[in-house]
């Protein structure tokens, strides 16, 4: 798959939550600030603070699927919902990415980002960290 390609699926992904917020402060108004926030404001901050701990609440869900984490289980559990396990995941990428269309960042923004982690935690990798 093209860098393209790859590009139009993250634009995507942050057009389809920005729609969603939009269409759930319709619905339910107030559930979402008006964005992009102003990061140094209380009141921003805390909205920013709840929806990062429902994508933390949400992971949690996701780990509750993983059953033969623990080094001293000896019977292992075979039966795993791979289906559910993502779902949960892209529940908490939903309240993630919310976070991101709160702060103003764009897609290019964060895939820079994200290209700059990268590349420092390879670095990382080659000196030592």
């Amino acid at each position: 798959m093209g860098d393209k390609k790859k590009e139009d699926m993250l634009i995507s992904i942050f057009r389809l939550r920005e729609e969603f917020m939009l269409r759930i402060n319709e619905k339910i108004p107030g559930v979402y600030p008006p964005w992009p926030v102003v990061l140094s404001d209380k009141a921003s901050q805390q909205s920013l603070r709840e929806s990062a701990l429902k994508g933390v609440e949400e992971m949690f869900e996701a780990l509750q699927h993983l059953k033969n984490w623990k080094p001293h289980r000896v019977t292992e559990i075979k039966e795993f919902n791979r289906e559910e396990f993502l779902e949960e995941t892209v529940d908490a990428f939903n309240y993630f990415f919310s976070l991101l269309v709160m702060m103003g960042v764009t897609p290019e923004e964060f895939f820079n980002a994200y290209v700059k982690k990268d590349t420092t935690i390879h670095r990382r990798l080659e000196v030592g960290y």
